[in-house]
């Protein structure tokens, strides 16, 4: 064992050091199809006018609003698709459906339950107003016009107006490209059988999970050796491929650490201990461009081995830190006050996040613990509702306080 050389810093310190040094990734265009979620990188701006035609907003009659209440010949029908060819001259009308041209020569449409109709002719009642029932060309969106600012998130709505618009392909930001990998003799793989004084490792799966929810593209890398030279070239190896690296366990100060020792070696460690329960070994480097890749370099995140802690400092540092590489503006999950229904004991030099789910009291939130808080309980985080931060503190906070959560999932 040895003492680490590095430092205690604060989380919100810690936080900002990581957004700091996490580069905004760069442009590429994909399909419409690959476009979903994803965030928009340039304005997009309307290259014509929707609609792109007067277009009816209801089924009735194309007519003249000066021949109001008079019987007219019907001459045809517009129906979407199908235009009508002439033009409403006076004493005239046409049949006109949902999204059809407004024909020529007619300024309103009469709904199909106001007029009568006798044979071939149709009357309409009085007054008519022009301008009613159809939309003008460019009442939408106007030629020339943004529609979608850059750094929108693309859903259900601003696809559909990309397809209306006529866009195929749409500029985004590329996705964080992450090598995931677990260190530790004591591991084995699921559906393996431990042998004595090793584990099963869920940490790996538990954090791809996460990495996927929060838009990352995954490449496992399975459990890394713990032999310095050989995980050395595993990581060389691949962070010529990827733009982050994220491993899980080897971060603290016992000899068989290793990924601490490997990032020091490999670029620059920002933060190598955190004021931070669970999660204390949290780490954080940049790394060089290596051999011929070209850009910003990579970021790497030593996560701590226990399932809590990895997922905790994933939700504190990482999740955000993809956010930003992807172009969100809004990095971070939703903070709301929550009131304990539990007295929460704290730590003396750390914040601590707790898991507690949430149910409402009227307008409040409250928040009741998921039990035992040891760092290697995931069924504390299994359902959890939300983390909520304690501050350091010699008393803890009683139930009935208001504090701070950090929102996973609303009950």
């Amino acid at each position: 064992m040895r003492a680490s050389a590095y430092p205690l810093v604060e989380v919100d310190a810690a936080a900002a050091l990581v957004l700091e040094h996490t580069p905004v990734l760069g442009v590429e265009r994909v399909a419409i199809a690959h476009a979903i979620g994803r965030v928009l990188a340039e304005d997009l701006v309307a290259p014509a006018s929707l609609p792109a035609f007067p277009s009816s907003a209801v089924d009735g009659y194309a007519v003249r609003s000066a021949d109001a209440g008079k019987a007219m010949r019907v001459l045809g029908e517009s129906a979407a698709g199908r235009p009508f060819g002439g033009t409403i001259e006076p004493g005239t009308a046409a049949r006109i459906l949902t999204g059809g041209v407004l024909p020529d020569g007619a300024d309103c449409v009469v709904m199909v339950e106001d007029v009568r109709l006798d044979g071939d002719l149709v009357t309409t009642p009085a007054p008519l107003r022009a301008g009613s029932n159809f939309h003008r060309p460019g009442a939408d969106v106007r030629a020339g016009e943004r529609v979608l600012a850059a750094g929108t998130q693309l859903g259900a709505a601003e696809i559909g107006l990309a397809a209306a618009l006529g866009f195929p392909r749409l500029p985004v930001r590329r996705r964080p490209r992450v090598a995931l990998m677990s260190t530790g003799d004591e591991l084995v793989e699921v559906g393996g059988k431990p042998g004595r004084g090793q584990i099963v490792d869920s940490n790996r799966w538990a954090l791809l999970a996460a990495l996927r929810e929060a838009g990352a593209e995954v490449r496992g890398l399975g459990i890394g050796p713990d032999e310095p030279e050989a995980l050395r070239q595993l990581v060389v190896d691949v962070l010529r491929e990827v733009d982050v690296l994220v491993t899980s366990g080897g971060v603290s100060v016992g000899t068989h650490d290793l990924v601490k020792p490997l990032l020091e070696s490999l670029g620059t460690v920002h933060v190598g201990r955190v004021k931070l329960k669970p999660g204390k070994p949290f780490t954080f480097a940049t790394l060089p461009p290596i051999g011929g890749r070209r850009g910003e370099g990579n970021i790497a995140f030593g996560l701590p081995g226990f399932p809590v802690s990895s997922l905790v400092t994933f939700e504190v540092f990482v999740r955000p830190a993809l956010r930003k590489m992807q172009g969100f503006t809004d990095l971070h999950r939703p903070i709301l006050p929550v009131r304990l229904a539990y007295d929460a004991r704290a730590s003396a030099d750390r914040t601590e996040f707790q898991r507690v789910r949430l149910h409402r009291d009227g307008r409040e939130l409250v928040a009741e613990t998921t039990g035992s808080q040891s760092s290697s309980r995931l069924m504390s985080l299994a359902g959890a509702h939300a983390l909520v931060r304690i501050p350091p503190d010699d008393q803890g906070i009683r139930a009935g306080s208001i504090v701070d959560a950090m929102i996973l999932a609303l009950p």
